[in-house]
């Protein structure tokens, strides 16, 4: 008897090995639920970031914007983007963060839109100079059912000209990325015709208590247009506490680089951080080498680590 019901328990016991669902699995399951919903709710895929971020682009290629003689590429200066993480609460709640580029006859509809659902707007500014026609960049964050909040956000991104996603044709750049990567001391990719390098800050950054992943906006961007002859167009922004902003900016200046704007960009971090942008077309090699000059002056992560 002993004998039977050993096996019986025996046989009970695997049978709830095989039928109880693995926490972590059905964890998993639920994540990438979450983020297929948000694809639909956005009309499009996003891309999986360190720290657990899901980041969406949604660059202007419908805009045709120049600054003297340069076509600005929608990955140099004009790339909208969004990106979330979740919360950590049972409920799936997430933290959006992103920037918008829209034209100066765009925005009343699209801050209705936002606000009408929830999405809060953090800055409101310029990036670029003597730009044509003028381009505003909106900084947002909402926090919520991240369904809900990309359905507000591609609401207000409907009342615009934002074009559907695009299948990207790569194209060659015709710069040396390696001497640039060399330069610079830190590897970029090539995205869209541009150069990008991002370089994230040495100590972590909070927001609500939460930390901030360097891919929710917070680390220094670097990006480099081809103009031809070896010469780039470069733009992008610092990420710097407030005893750095003198030093890069005296930095940049001596290197031959301008200043276009010095703003916040979110309201709660922690530390306080300012962005500083920049704007210069010439030899790209020499403005890597001055731009390693400026990073030097802020407490970045080395390359590498």
């Amino acid at each position: 008897m002993w004998r039977h019901t050993g096996k019986l328990l025996l046989a009970a016991s695997i049978l709830c090995v095989v039928l109880v669902p693995s926490p972590v699995r059905a964890q998993n399951a639920r994540v990438d639920k979450d983020w297929a919903a948000l694809d639909r709710a956005l009309g499009r895929p996003g891309k999986a970031q360190p720290g657990d971020v899901q980041r969406y682009s949604f660059p202007r290629g419908d805009l045709r914007v120049t600054v003297g003689d340069v076509t600005v590429k929608p990955a140099l200066a004009l790339g909208s983007w969004v990106a979330f993480k979740r919360t950590g609460r049972s409920n799936g709640a997430a933290i959006a963060m992103g920037d918008l580029a829209l034209t100066e006859g765009e925005l009343p509809a699209v801050l209705t839109k936002l606000q009408e659902g929830g999405v809060r707007q953090t800055a409101l500014h310029n990036h670029l100079q003597h730009e044509s026609p003028r381009i505003m960049y909106l900084h947002i964050e909402g926090h919520g059912d991240p369904v809900r909040l990309g359905e507000t956000i591609r609401a207000a991104l409907a009342t615009t000209k934002t074009p559907p996603p695009l299948t990207a044709t790569p194209s060659a750049l015709e710069l040396d990325t390696v001497a640039l990567a060399k330069a610079l001391g830190r590897p970029g990719t090539a995205n869209g015709g541009v150069y990008q390098v991002s370089v994230p800050r040495a100590a972590p950054i909070k927001a609500g208590g939460m930390e901030v992943p360097p891919a929710m906006g917070v680390a220094t961007a670097i990006n480099f247009q081809p103009t031809g002859g070896g010469k780039a167009a470069i733009t992008g922004d610092f990420v710097l506490t407030a005893d750095e902003v003198n030093p890069v900016l005296r930095t940049l200046e001596r290197q031959g680089i301008a200043v276009t704007a010095l703003h916040g960009h979110m309201l709660t971090e922690e530390p306080r951080l300012l962005f500083m942008h920049f704007w210069a077309n010439d030899d790209a090699l020499r403005l890597a080498r001055g731009l390693r000059t400026a990073l030097d002056q802020t407490k970045s992560k080395a390359a590498g680590s």
